[in-house]
């Protein structure tokens, strides 16, 4: 997709950071977007200075943590826009906690949100893409989906499933002109998540570094042109970890822990009251 002028996007998790800011440029590409999310509210302002963009806007309110709810999405965008041209999972959930002091409605919960509802919106919408003749479909992950750190297992798991989600998705579709691409993100400054732990007394790691609503925005409307299989985006280099970590298992885990990562968790797990006996001693 050279032009994405004129364009139809679905974007989920709309009323938090990264969100605004996906949405932002969209429209700044004239994308008409519909954005869903929870927060009535937010979307109505969002949608608001959308238009304000010169594109068209939907606001589709839903609770995606309800998996009924997807076709309505869908079918609420499109009676509202049209058929949806692109489509961009970017509703989640993040928690700290020591596994074992989870319920069991919040590993399920994690993942249905997580990695489900973007399935089965990418199932809902695919085949009109296909019929079509062009589409792009975009899975908001996280770096936490490629190295999976301490008391982040759900998460880190659900994130993951997107990121080979996508690898099947583009093998599979090759020689169609439909397009899958995952952008995974680091700490996020101005994202909901990131300033929950500031808000906190939390200050994560200087050696993962961070990065920018903005950056992220931009790194997933390059991936949409491009084509991208992935794209990550973080303060500082993660690659060559990441590289290690696949050739010498062993030893990444023994040079991951000096970023600092999974002693933040542990300590946000802490505050929470979340660790469990063996991860206290």
């Amino acid at each position: 997709m050279k032009s994405l002028r004129n364009k139809v996007a679905l974007l989920t998790g709309a009323s938090g950071g990264i969100g605004h800011a996906v949405a932002r440029a969209l429209a700044t590409e004239g994308v008409d977007v519909a954005v869903s999310g929870r927060r009535a509210d937010v979307l109505e302002a969002l949608a608001r200075d959308l238009r304000d963009r010169g594109v068209r806007a939907a606001v589709v309110p839903a609770d995606l943590a309800d998996l009924d709810r997807v076709d309505s999405v869908v079918d609420r965008t499109e009676e509202a826009l049209g058929p949806v041209d692109l489509l961009i999972n970017n509703a989640g959930v993040e928690s700290c906690a020591s596994f074992t002091r989870r319920t069991r409605e919040d590993l399920t919960a994690t993942v249905d949100l997580n990695l489900t509802a973007p399935m089965l919106l990418t199932h809902r919408v695919l085949p009109g893409m296909l019929e079509r003749g062009a589409g792009h479909v975009v899975f908001m992950s996280s770096v936490a989906g490629k190295r999976g750190a301490a008391y982040q297992g759900p998460y880190c798991a659900s994130k993951a499933g997107l990121v080979t989600l996508v690898q099947s998705l583009r093998t599979e579709y090759a020689s169609t002109p439909v397009g899958f691409s995952v952008v995974c993100p680091g700490f996020v400054a101005g994202d909901g998540m990131f300033q929950r732990y500031l808000d906190e007394g939390l200050t994560p790691p200087r050696a993962l570094g961070h990065t920018t609503l903005d950056r992220v925005a931009g790194k997933a409307l390059v991936a949409i042109r491009r084509d991208l299989p992935e794209v990550q985006v973080n303060g500082i280099p993660v690659r060559p970890v990441l590289a290690l970590a696949e050739i010498a298992p062993r030893l990444a885990e023994r040079v991951v822990p000096w970023f600092g990562a999974d002693r933040f968790f542990r300590r946000a797990s802490a505050d929470r009251g979340l660790l469990d006996s063996a991860a206290e001693r």
